[in-house]
C-alpha cells in the first residue's frame, strides 16, 4: 500500500521541455496520505522518545528552586510572559521546567529504569540507529529526467534510505528540503541517447544511457529503480523527440502530450 512498482509521469510544460519521472510512491489517495500520517507521528514519537531517553541518561536535571512557603511539590514554571509574545513561552527556563516534570513523571521513571542497565556505548548505538530510521530514512525512491532543448538534460535522484527531508522521507512529501543528487549535462556534451541492455542473472534488463563527449563511461538514467523496457522505450523516444525536434519513432506527435498516431 506504501510502495508500488516503479512506474512513469510525464510532464511536458512546452513543446522544447519534458520531465520524466519514475517513482515508487503510489498516487497519494486519501487512505494513503492517511498511512503516511500515521507513520509520520509514529516516527516523530519514537525520534521524541528516544531523544528524552538520552536526556534522561546523560543529562541530569537541574532542580529548580521552590519558595520555603510553597507546598506544592512540582518544580513552578517560571512567570507567564505577555500574551503578545508567544515565543517567549519557549524560553531556555520553560523548557527547563519542562524537562524536569517528564522526568519525575511515572513514564519518565519508567523510561530511566528500562535504559539504566545498557552501557553507554549500547544506549548511543541502538539510539543512533533509532533516530536514523525515525528521521534519516526514506520511503519511496524517485528519479526523474528532465529534457530542456537547446540547454541540455538534468537527472535526479531521490533514494530510499536517504534524508528525511529529500522529497521521499517521512515530510518530504510537504517541504522537499535539502533536494535529490543531481547531475546536469550541456546539449553540446550529448553524444546521443540509447537504450542498452544487460544480464542481470537470467534476466535482460534494458536501461537508459546518455552518452557524453569526453567521458569514458556513460551516465546511466534512473540508475536506482531501472525501469522495465516499456517504460525505458518511452522515455528514450521522448527525449529525442524534445531535444532533437524530430518526431519520435513509432508516430508520436505532440499536442500538449506525447501520444501515438
Amino acid at each position: 500500500m506504501l510502495t508500488t512498482a516503479p512506474h512513469l509521469y510525464i510532464r511536458r510544460p512546452s513543446p522544447t521541455t519534458a520531465e520524466f519521472t519514475v517513482t515508487t510512491c503510489p498516487p497519494l489517495t486519501l487512505p494513503l496520505r492517511l498511512a503516511l500520517l500515521a507513520l509520520s507521528t509514529l516516527r516523530l514519537s519514537l525520534a521524541a522518545t528516544v531523544l528524552f531517553a538520552l536526556y534522561t541518561r546523560f543529562i541530569t536535571p537541574p532542580t529548580p528552586t521552590t519558595s520555603p512557603t510553597s507546598t506544592n511539590h512540582h518544580p513552578p514554571f517560571p512567570p507567564h510572559p505577555s500574551p503578545s509574545s508567544p515565543a517567549a513561552y519557549l524560553t531556555p527556563a520553560h523548557l527547563t521546567a519542562l524537562l524536569h516534570v517528564l522526568t519525575a513523571s511515572a513514564p519518565g521513571q519508567h523510561l530511566a529504569r528500562l535504559t539504566a542497565p545498557l552501557p553507554p556505548w549500547l544506549l548511543s548505538a541502538v539510539s543512533g540507529a533509532l533516530l536514523y530510521f525515525a528521521l534519516l530514512w526514506r520511503l519511496h525512491t524517485t528519479e526523474s529526467l528532465l529534457v530542456l532543448r537547446g540547454l541540455g538534460i538534468q537527472t535526479a535522484t531521490t533514494a530510499a534510505g536517504g534524508a528525511l527531508w529529500g522529497g521521499g522521507g517521512l515530510w518530504g512529501w510537504v517541504v522537499g528540503f535539502g533536494g535529490p543528487a543531481t547531475r546536469f549535462i550541456p546539449t553540446e556534451k550529448i553524444r546521443d541517447v540509447l537504450i542498452n541492455e544487460a544480464f542481470q542473472g537470467f534476466e535482460v534488463r534494458y536501461y537508459l544511457v546518455v552518452v557524453v563527449d569526453g567521458e569514458d563511461d556513460v551516465v546511466v538514467v534512473f540508475p536506482r529503480l531501472l525501469p522495465g523496457r516499456r517504460i525505458v522505450e518511452t522515455v528514450w523516444r521522448g527525449v529525442r523527440g524534445c531535444l532533437y525536434e524530430a518526431p519520435p519513432e513509432g508516430g508520436y506527435g505532440y499536442d500538449g502530450q506525447w501520444k501515438r498516431g
